[in-house]
C-alpha cells in the first residue's frame, strides 16, 4: 500500500487506509448516495467493482464503484464515462462520499 507523509490526506473511515490528497480534490458540492461527496480527481489504494451504465442527478453514466483496498468498504465511485457533453469533465474522476472518508494529519 502506498503510504503518504505530510499533511491533508484522506482515508477509509474504517481502516484509515489512505485513499487520495487534499489537493487533489476538484469539487466539493456533490451529492452521493448517503449525502455530501467530493470529487477527486485521483485515486489510490483503492479497488474498482464492475462498470454500470447508472442515472445520476446529472443524467446517464458509466460508473464503477470504488473499494478502499484493505478492509473493502465502498467509498463512492469512479466516473467512466458521460453521455452528455456537459458531464464530460467527470470522466476518469472519483467520487469518495464525505461519510467514508476521514481527514488525517491535519
Amino acid at each position: 500500500m502506498a503510504e503518504l507523509v505530510g499533511p491533508r490526506v484522506y482515508s477509509c473511515c474504517n481502516c484509515r487506509n489512505h485513499v487520495s490528497l487534499h489537493d487533489d480534490i476538484i469539487s466539493k458540492s456533490f451529492q452521493g448516495r448517503n449525502g455530501r461527496a467530493f470529487l477527486f480527481s485521483h485515486a489510490m489504494n483503492i479497488i474498482m467493482g464492475q462498470k454500470e451504465d447508472r442515472q445520476l442527478m446529472t443524467g446517464l453514466h458509466t460508473v464503477a464503484d470504488i473499494y478502499c483496498g484493505d478492509c473493502r468498504e465502498v467509498l463512492g465511485w469512479k466516473y467512466e464515462r458521460a453521455y452528455e457533453q456537459s458531464q464530460k469533465y467527470k470522466e476518469g474522476k472519483y467520487i469518495f462520499e464525505k461519510s467514508k472518508i476521514v481527514k488525517e494529519n491535519w
